[in-house]
This record gives C-alpha cells, structure tokens and sequence, in this order.
C-alpha cells in the first residue's frame, strides 16, 4: 500500500475530511471532526488506528506489524506498520473498524448530516 491509496481508500468514506492539525507531515483524517487514523506523509511506514481495546491485544499477537498505538491512548489505538506482515485488504478491514468505531459514537445530529 502506498500514501495515494491510502488517502484514497479513507476519503472514499462518508463525511471524510482529512488535514493537517499537528505540523506540515502528520496527516489526519477525520469523520464529524473525530480522528480515525493518522499517518506520516513523507514517511509512509505505519498508520494509527482506533481499536477495539480486546482487539488490538488480539492483533498484536497475531501481527508483529501492529503495535500500540504510537503517541496514541495504547488502550484504544494501534499502529499498524503497513507492507509488512498484515496484506492490504486487512489494513482496509482495521481502517474500516476504526471509521465505524467513530461514527458509531457520533452524536445523532451530526451521523444524520453525514449520511444523507
């Protein structure tokens, strides 16, 4: 996986936006102006993500990829060395976990704005 795809995969969901809040490297994307993952654009290596707090124990024994999350609650986010042991189609499904883990937790108002 590279930086376009990744960029492109996240902006392909719903209420997408991404930025750069932290400095001129760190790239971030949000859903209803919550984080979902970050990454470092110039250095492509590994991207954060939201977890499950059962599951990220769970992946981080299975993949020596993922790690907890790096500059993240260690709880709730993972991160996740891509083009490593973990294929593209299951960083996608951590992607998608971690979106949905966001938007689950969205106030009514703003999901009903964002779906529509």
């Amino acid at each position: 996986m590279n930086i376009e795809d990744f960029r492109n995969y996240c902006l392909s969901k719903k209420g997408v936006t991404e930025g750069f809040p932290f400095d001129e490297t760190t790239l971030v994307f949000k859903v209803g102006e919550k984080v979902f993952t970050i990454t470092n654009i110039e250095m492509f290596e590994s991207i954060n993500v939201k977890c499950d707090p059962e599951l990220a124990i769970e992946l981080r024994e299975r993949y020596t990829s993922v790690l907890p999350g790096y500059h993240m609650n260690k709880k709730h986010w993972n991160t996740i060395v891509v083009n490593s042991d973990m294929d593209d189609s299951e960083v996608k499904k951590w992607v998608d976990h971690s979106y949905q883990l966001v938007f689950d937790k969205l106030p009514k108002k703003i999901k009903d704005v964002l779906v529509d």
